[in-house]
C-alpha cells in the first residue's frame, strides 16, 4: 500500500511538516479598550504590536463578512489595521482614540504581518500565496486562487458532475465516481464507506470550486497489482464542482489549533470549535462542510456549527495530515 499524504506543493509540504501550531501570545491590556473603537463592518483580531515609546498600539481588523460564504474574505485583499493611541493609567495602557489605516510596515514597504512569527511561517505562506496570485491570470475571470486537497463525498451512483462553468446549467465535462469498494483483496485500511475520489482545489467562485487532477478512488492507497483495471476513472481535467459536494481533512497549517479564524489570517479573531467526535479541532478529522477558499485557507463549518477559516486542508484517507 502506498502511504501518501498529498499537499499543495513541495514547498508547502516541507513547511507544514515541520510546523508546530502557534501558541497565542498573552493579550496586551489595552486591547479590550481598543475594541470599542473598531468601526462598524469590521471585527477586531489580535493586538499584534505595541510601541510604548510612541504610545501606539496596532490591532488587526478584518471585514465582518469575511466568514460569510456569500462574501468570503481573501488572503490577497489589502489589509487594514486600527492604529490606537494609548494613555497610561493606574491599570496600565488603555486606548484613548483610534484610526483605521492601511496595514503597511514602513520598514518593509509592504504588508505588516504579525511580529509574533518566530519560525517565519507567516512570511513563508505569504510567498506561497504570492505564487498563487501570480497565476491568477491563468484562471477563469473572477476566480479566487486556492491550493487545497479535497475529495468528493457525493454518493450519486452516476457520479458528481464536473462542469465547464460555475453553474448547474453549464456543460458537463465529466464526472467524479461515488465512493468505491474493491470487490476482492482490498486494503484493510480502506474506509468503511469506500474510497473517495481525491483532487486539488485551485479556485473558488460563487459557491463553486475549480478543481483538477482527480485520481481513481483508492488507487494511491491500494496495491497497484491488485487495483482493478475496471475501477471507475474520474474526469481528471479542470472543471467546476458544487461546494456542498466536497470534503477534506484538516492539515497542519502552522496556526493555532482548537478553533477557527474569522478571516483567512492568523491574527484574525479566533473562536473555539469542536471535532465530529468531540474535543477541540486538530488534524484528526475534517469539517462538516467546506464553504469557500482563498490561498491555502479553507472557509469551513465545524461539526458543532462554528463557521470560520482553517489554513491547510488535505485529502489523505488513511492517516491524519499533521
Amino acid at each position: 500500500m502506498h502511504k501518501i499524504i498529498l499537499f499543495s506543493i513541495a514547498a508547502l509540504a516541507s513547511l507544514v511538516g515541520a510546523a508546530i501550531a502557534q501558541t497565542p501570545e498573552p493579550e496586551p491590556a489595552w486591547r479590550k479598550s481598543a475594541l470599542a473603537f473598531v468601526p462598524a463592518g469590521y471585527v477586531g483580531g489580535d493586538a499584534y504590536r505595541t510601541d510604548e515609546a510612541a504610545m501606539t498600539g496596532y490591532l488587526a481588523v478584518y471585514p465582518a463578512n469575511a466568514s460569510d460564504p456569500k462574501s468570503p474574505g481573501s488572503v490577497f485583499a489589502p489589509r487594514q489595521m486600527l492604529v490606537v493611541k494609548l494613555t497610561r493609567g493606574d491599570s496600565g495602557l488603555r486606548a484613548s482614540s483610534a484610526e483605521l489605516q492601511p496595514r503597511i510596515d514602513p520598514t518593509r514597504g509592504n504588508r505588516d504581518t504579525t511580529t509574533t512569527d518566530p519560525d517565519g511561517e507567516e512570511r513563508q505562506f505569504e510567498k506561497l500565496d504570492a505564487e498563487l496570485a501570480a497565476g491568477r491570470a491563468k484562471l477563469p475571470e473572477g476566480t479566487e486562487p486556492c491550493s487545497l486537497g479535497a475529495w468528493s463525498w457525493d454518493r450519486d451512483p452516476k457520479g458528481l458532475n464536473v462542469r465547464a462553468e460555475p453553474s448547474v446549467k453549464a456543460r458537463v465535462l465529466g464526472t467524479l465516481p461515488p465512493p468505491y469498494r474493491l470487490k476482492m483483496g482490498g486494503s484493510e485500511n480502506a474506509p468503511e464507506g469506500g474510497w473517495l475520489t481525491e483532487f486539488r482545489i485551485i479556485g473558488f467562485k460563487d459557491g463553486w470550486f475549480l478543481i483538477e487532477g482527480a485520481t481513481p478512488p483508492g488507487k494511491e492507497y491500494e496495491d497497484e497489482k491488485k487495483y482493478p483495471r475496471t475501477a471507475p476513472k474520474p474526469y481528471s481535467g479542470r472543471g467546476w464542482v458544487a461546494a456542498n459536494k466536497l470534503g477534506a481533512n484538516y492539515a497542519n497549517g502552522g496556526t493555532r489549533m482548537g478553533g477557527l479564524f474569522q478571516a483567512p489570517f492568523a491574527d484574525a479573531k479566533w473562536s473555539p470549535a469542536q471535532r465530529k467526535l468531540g474535543g477541540t479541532l486538530d488534524t484528526d478529522g475534517g469539517p462538516k462542510r467546506l464553504l469557500a477558499c482563498s490561498g491555502h485557507w479553507g472557509l469551513v463549518e465545524s461539526h458543532d456549527g462554528v463557521r470560520g477559516w482553517w489554513r491547510s486542508l488535505c485529502s489523505s484517507q488513511v492517516t491524519n495530515c499533521s
